[in-house]
């Protein structure tokens, strides 16, 4: 197959295809336009999110047979008119999952026992430590939405730390064990302390987190949102953050990130995130909670290993 590469990956990646024959065209720096005018040259594509890959791209894509993407969300991708002209649609949510769990609970323990704050007073000479008390994780109940790969891997990673994890996932059953109770959403909204967000970004899932949904806890809670920032609704979220709602939150995604993820449009940053980015009541990361040197890596392998899949 001839594969176009839009976007910059691992080595591995098209070192591992064109080991077994196949032809990859490392095009990082087309436009859109180059893009459309050659796509028809292709018989896969493989982006991160550079571009939306829309109805008008695949259209030109007369011989697609794949759309991979190396990472773990599909939202700049027309799945559905993809996958109804016959063109498979890959990801990679194996290849990070361990490193969005690990990020998870390092947000949660480093908001937990106010280590951002207290590092950054020390280095200032300051050396309070009544002011730092921190919150011990042992004993809380933190409700996870969403048991896929990134879920998942959260789940298995509070072993270990005494706590009760509740897990409520609306397409799937019969996942609960000795260590994961799986419940219903209502459940979650009676006991959790702290809610983990784990959804990909869809219709259902746009600000599915808003003020309606975060009063309908029973307690003030802890928010960790590493799945997509539009899951969340900032300005919901600081309106709860202010009543005390919410007692802090760790945001690695935020609703202000531009198409490629990788940096926020600063030239429109509204009074919420203003905020957001004053409190110490929040933890941010610039969505790095899967962009490990492992991951990129263990992305590369899985994908390579579909694409192969395909071409038998």
């Amino acid at each position: 197959m001839k594969i176009l590469f839009i976007d910059s990956n691992h080595n591995l990646l098209h070192e591992t295809l064109e080991k077994a024959g196949h032809v990859c065209d490392l095009n990082y720096a087309w436009t859109k336009d180059e893009i459309i005018n050659n796509v028809h040259l292709y018989d896969g594509i493989v982006i991160r999110s550079k571009i939306k890959i829309t109805k008008e791209i695949i259209d030109k894509a007369v011989k697609l047979k794949f759309i991979a993407r190396a990472g773990a969300g599909m939202e700049n991708i027309d799945i559905v008119y993809s996958e109804s002209k016959g063109i498979k649609c890959l990801h990679a949510p194996e290849g990070n999952r361990d490193a969005v769990g690990e990020h998870a609970i390092g947000m949660l323990l480093s908001l937990f026992n106010n280590l951002c704050r207290s590092n950054k007073e020390v280095r200032e000479g300051k050396w309070l430590r009544e002011e730092n008390r921190g919150i011990e994780l042992s004993e809380k109940t933190i409700g996870i939405i969403g048991y896929g790969n990134m879920g998942s891997a959260f789940a298995e990673r509070l072993k270990g730390f005494g706590v009760k994890v509740l897990v409520y996932d609306k397409y799937k059953k019969n996942f609960g064990n000795e260590f994961i109770i799986e419940t219903s959403l209502e459940e979650i909204f009676e006991l959790a302390d702290v809610l983990s967000l784990h959804t990909p970004l869809t219709d259902e899932t746009n600000y599915l987190i808003n003020d309606a949904f975060i009063n309908s806890f029973k307690k003030n809670i802890y928010i960790i949102n590493t799945a997509r920032g539009k899951c969340l609704n900032s300005v919901d979220l600081t309106k709860n953050i202010k009543s005390g709602k919410v007692l802090g939150a760790c945001l690695d995604v935020l609703e202000y990130e531009m198409l490629s993820f990788e940096k926020l449009d600063s030239s429109s940053l509204p009074e919420a995130f203003q905020y957001l980015s004053q409190s110490e009541k929040v933890i941010f990361s610039p969505h790095i909670a899967g962009w490990t040197h492992e991951s990129n890596k263990k992305i590369a392998k899985v994908l390579a290993e579909k694409i192969l899949k395909i071409s038998e």
